[in-house]
């Protein structure tokens, strides 16, 4: 007798706009049974006048309630208009479909990047989303999608491209090559935390420079043999659907039939490059030149009612910073423009725009999700669920009592644990300084050491999370380029693609701050691990 075929369930898969609804709606009842217990938390902060401790009682807001309802149904455009990631990437995307739409990304990636070996770029691109970490979280917005192109034109796998942009931008988040707004986040809360023991306690702004700058080359560099040895082998090759196969096929075509052209087109796009790269120099030059204070005309991006340049730099009223993906995204369409007039890619204005507009055409979905996903962020906020987590977590380490090597690998498990709940370093940092570094500093480890083991705590899961309001423009790029629509990029799929990743990283991060702390190298100009 023949054995019956068995009988296999469809697999159903949720669109990740559907999966943040249920998220929202979870948040609402989670707060409203959390509330109806009076959970709550408390956790010091300090008085900058008094320079004591001061108890602050957090409790979990209920949005299962009449007031939590009208803030959810009152705040929705609120919530949607001022998501950083929504603005941030529309500015982004703005320069980034121009520049493809006259064609210069394309001749740039073809003619110089697809000549770079491919473990050679992907260290670069780390290296590059690593840095971009010194200005808050506009890396997620702009080199996402940058990356993701460049890759498909270079005929390699953008998934890979998207996966790689957002690692590097997230696990690497905490370091960088240069004194960014990290320091600005963190130094206050460390100085102040730090008097608690020694009142004449200093935190310079290149207390962690040596540590970072060394960290930023190995977190790159393993980054690198993750992707290439594990990641990329994967994810496979990129399989164009027939759309993007016609439009090869074309192409391919019509240079056979216009071979006589070719070497006229190769002309045209050597002149639009030359275009292209003197007006990214003047840019280039008027932009450095409006962060050089005290000279004519100069400054302009810089918020001169601050006393350090840092500040004026990094602060939170600071042009440069607030204004930096509008920078990129003019950078953009400069030196699209100037390439499609040399190149003579683009004819007139009304083919531009018509061309740019196409392009933008696939991010709609895009728009739903980042909707979706602003509510669900805010939401959750408001709920203060991340906050009494994180005050209990600091509880918790406060009680312990813990030195040398043990107290750094926890104080790292434990805010590496907050930050999948409370993504802002800086709050996060607020609630743990006043435990940490007086714990750091009687166990005679210096509050700058102390700064490092923050910052790269943040690291490790800072791309783990949903709450991460930047996921969105991970999970809904991966979207975009997926070529099976019946099967979408979902919240466990996405976060599984990142797993290796994550874990490979997250002991690397642990060995090289334990190393650090047991060679007793220097991790800023004449700081030390130990007091």
């Amino acid at each position: 007798m023949r054995e019956k075929p068995k009988l296999k369930l469809k697999k159903f898969y949720f669109h990740p706009i559907t999966v943040f609804l249920f998220l929202i709606l979870l948040i609402v009842v989670v707060s409203g049974i959390l509330s109806a217990f009076q959970t709550q938390a408390t956790y010091n902060t300090i008085n900058t006048s008094t320079k004591e401790l001061e108890p602050v009682l957090v409790t979990v807001e209920n949005l299962f309630s009449f007031d939590g309802l009208k803030f959810i149904i009152s705040d929705a455009s609120r919530n949607f208009l001022s998501f950083g990631p929504l603005g941030m990437l529309l500015l982004s995307l703005l320069g980034i479909t121009i520049s493809e739409a006259t064609g210069f990304i394309e001749c740039l990636t073809k003619r110089h990047i697809s000549k770079i070996p491919q473990e050679t770029f992907t260290f670069l691109v780390l290296l590059i989303c690593t840095i971009s970490s010194l200005i808050n979280e506009v890396g997620y917005a702009i080199l996402i999608p940058l990356i993701a192109l460049i890759y498909f034109i270079n005929n390699r796998n953008p998934i890979l491209g998207i996966i790689t942009a957002f690692c590097g931008v997230a696990f690497g988040y905490g370091v960088s090559i240069f004194v960014g707004s990290m320091e600005v986040q963190l130094i206050n809360y460390t100085k102040i935390a730090a008097r608690l023991i020694d009142e004449n306690a200093h935190i310079a702004l290149t207390s962690n420079l040596i540590f970072i700058m060394v960290a930023t080359i190995i977190i790159s560099i393993v980054g690198t043999i993750i992707i290439e040895r594990i990641i990329a082998p994967r994810i496979g090759k990129y399989k164009k659907d027939d759309e993007f196969s016609k439009t090869e096929q074309y192409r391919i075509a019509s240079i056979e039939e216009e071979e006589q052209k070719q070497i006229e087109k190769e002309k045209n796009e050597k002149r639009g490059l030359r275009f292209a790269l003197i007006a990214s120099i003047i840019i280039l030059f008027i932009f450095v030149y409006s962060l050089i204070p005290k000279l004519p005309f100069s400054g302009m991006l810089l918020d001169m009612k601050e006393k350090t340049y840092l500040n004026q730099l990094f602060g939170d009223n600071s042009y440069f910073q607030d204004g930096f993906s509008y920078m990129v995204s003019l950078f953009l369409i400069i030196a699209g423009i100037s390439y499609g007039i040399g190149s003579k890619s683009i004819k007139s204005d009304k083919e531009l725009i018509d061309n740019s507009s196409k392009k933008f055409s696939n991010i709609g979905s895009m728009i739903i999700l980042i909707f979706v996903v602003s509510q669900f962020v805010a939401i959750y906020r408001k709920s203060n669920i991340g906050p009494v987590i994180t005050s209990w977590l600091a509880s918790l380490l406060g009680h312990l009592q813990l030195t040398g090597i043990p107290l750094i690998v926890i104080t790292m498990i434990f805010i590496a644990i907050s930050n999948l709940f409370l993504t802002s370093t800086a709050n996060k940092w607020m609630i743990f300084s006043p435990v940490v570094v007086p714990m750091f500093m009687q166990s005679n480890i210096s509050p700058q050491f102390a700064q490092i083991v923050m910052r790269v705590a943040d690291s490790m899961t800072k791309g783990y999370t949903p709450l991460l309001a930047s996921f969105v423009i991970y999970i809904g790029y991966l979207n975009i380029y997926n070529l099976n629509k019946t099967k979408p990029y979902t919240i466990k799929k996405s976060l599984s693609l990142l797993t290796p990743y994550f874990v490979i990283i997250s002991i690397t991060w642990i060995l090289l701050v334990v190393g650090w702390y047991i060679t007793g190298l220097p991790i800023g100009v004449g700081v030390y691990p130990t007091l």
